[in-house]
């Protein structure tokens, strides 16, 4: 029962890390277990924002020695960023195991996303022009105050907050997922893919590589996929709900777009608001109404639907 919540500024940036905070924090009942955010801030021109961590939370209580590893793995993170002539603009520790670079490269990006995972204990969370994926253990509040987020501007984030139930409660496994290597592609999923196996085979096939077991990274690579073979968001979405099986509603930011997509049965609920410079969505009202307060018109989407907006 986990929630998902979603919203867009129309031409103008906004303090939307507070924003998705408040809507996040409302949707606890749904996931305690942690929380997740896909920021999407104002890009620096010739720069990338690269988002990593070289441990897991609950690694950092076993003592000095960790810490002693966590700081190795970072050294080595480094070491091969400049060995692939990746200049590191600037550097921030956002917390004692995940970092926040920003850096300057215009080589190959998968190979340097290989390279960087091919460190020990070391993920990336994403790379992205605009997007910034921050998750962690904890609900929203925690999570964002620990990252400092609750001052992010920006024009559109997604998120996610986390029941496990098939799976570990960790970072790895806490969404949103970033589609690997791809440019600022993320998603939120509440629901359950039938076809998973069979789709990820196929993807892998393709050369794409998973960090998880979990239905909602396929969407965010069979997104990816289709826009890399020539379709736009809003075809690319569709498609996927002629292919992808299961009952599922999910949303998805691209740099300058965000879009929500409902499975045929429309078994996983979502709520919408639309005014002519705002939209917000979310598994329940009452994280639209930690943002709008006063009285506003909500709706639910059809069966089957899919909507895209741009920023």
């Amino acid at each position: 029962m986990c929630g998902i919540a979603g919203l867009i500024h129309r031409g103008k940036s906004s303090n939307v890390g507070r924003e998705l905070t408040d809507m996040l924090q409302s949707l606890k009942h749904r996931g305690p277990d942690s929380t997740g955010f896909a920021l999407y801030g104002n890009p620096k021109s010739g720069e990338h924002v690269l988002r990593f961590k070289v441990a897991e939370q609950e690694d950092m209580r076993h003592g000095f020695q960790i810490h002693d590893q966590v700081r190795e793995r970072r050294a080595e993170v480094d070491r091969r960023l400049d060995e692939l002539g990746a200049r590191r603009v600037s550097e921030e520790e956002a917390t004692e195991y995940a970092y926040r670079y920003w850096i300057s490269y215009d080589g190959d990006m998968k190979k340097l996303a290989d390279y960087v995972e091919d460190v020990e204990g070391a993920e990336i969370l994403s790379i992205g022009n605009a997007l910034e994926l921050v998750k962690d253990l904890g609900d929203a509040t925690v999570v964002s105050g620990q990252y400092g987020l609750g001052e992010f501007g920006g024009t559109h984030a997604i998120g996610h907050t986390r029941m496990a139930t098939e799976s570990d409660v960790d970072i790895r496994s806490a969404h949103p997922y970033w589609a690997y290597p791809f440019n600022d592609i993320s998603v939120v999923h509440n629901g359950q893919l039938t076809n998973y196996w069979g789709f990820r085979r196929e993807m892998e096939r393709r050369g794409h590589r998973f960090m998880s077991n979990c239905d909602s990274e396929l969407i965010a690579v069979y997104l990816a996929d289709r826009m890399e073979r020539g379709e736009d968001l809003e075809e690319a979405m569709h498609r996927s709900v002629d292919e992808l099986d299961g009952v599922f509603t999910y949303v998805v930011a691209t740099s300058d777009k965000l879009g929500m997509a409902k499975d045929v049965m429309a078994a996983k609920p979502m709520v919408l608001y639309e005014s002519d410079d705002f939209v917000a969505l979310a598994s329940e009202e009452v994280a639209i109404r930690s943002v709008f307060p006063h009285e506003i018109d909500t709706y639910d989407p059809y069966e089957g639907e899919v909507m895209v907006w741009q920023s």
